[in-house]
């Protein structure tokens, strides 16, 4: 197997991509982050000290999948056109799910600045909420889908654990 991020010298480097076809490209993400039925409650009645934590949340996701290639050292600076971000409460946990879908028009795909941008919204929530309760746990971040791009379309449903 040939490693795309090694040059012929095993040196890093960031893969060319000048002769891929530009295809419009999509990738959706999600992860969970489970907390205290206060910090929920802090949430829900808009009572946390640092502000609204959701909708915090949702600008640190975006700016941090905008930020991806500064993040990730082999990820090309992209010219997204869309970000979308949609949070779910989960009272039964308690927690939140945040999602995450990134669209482009380019030669590369979009799953890390999807990823990235759950990450930093839920690492966001986390900070926001700490105060409550240190024990917190952000799980499940995941590719759900992915369109377009070479490699073809992917499901996380159709995938195998």
């Amino acid at each position: 197997m040939t490693l795309t991020h090694l040059d012929e010298n095993n040196k890093p480097k960031m893969v060319d991509v000048s002769d891929k076809e530009e295809t419009t490209r999509i990738a959706i993400a999600s992860g969970v982050i489970q907390v205290s039925p206060d910090a929920y409650h802090a949430v829900m009645s808009n009572s946390a000290k640092k502000g609204p934590v959701l909708q915090t949340a949702v600008i640190a996701a975006i700016q941090g999948a905008k930020q991806t290639s500064t993040l990730i050292p082999m990820c090309h600076p992209l010219m997204l056109t869309s970000l979308k971000t949609d949070i779910e409460e989960l009272p039964h946990l308690p927690g939140f799910k945040l999602s995450v879908t990134a669209k482009l028009k380019g030669q590369t795909g979009v799953e890390m600045e999807a990823l990235t941008g759950v990450s930093i919204g839920l690492l966001t929530v986390y900070d926001m909420l700490k105060a409550i309760d240190k024990a917190m746990v952000i799980r499940d971040i995941c590719l759900e889908e992915k369109r377009g791009g070479k490699s073809g379309d992917y499901t996380k449903s159709n995938q195998n654990i």
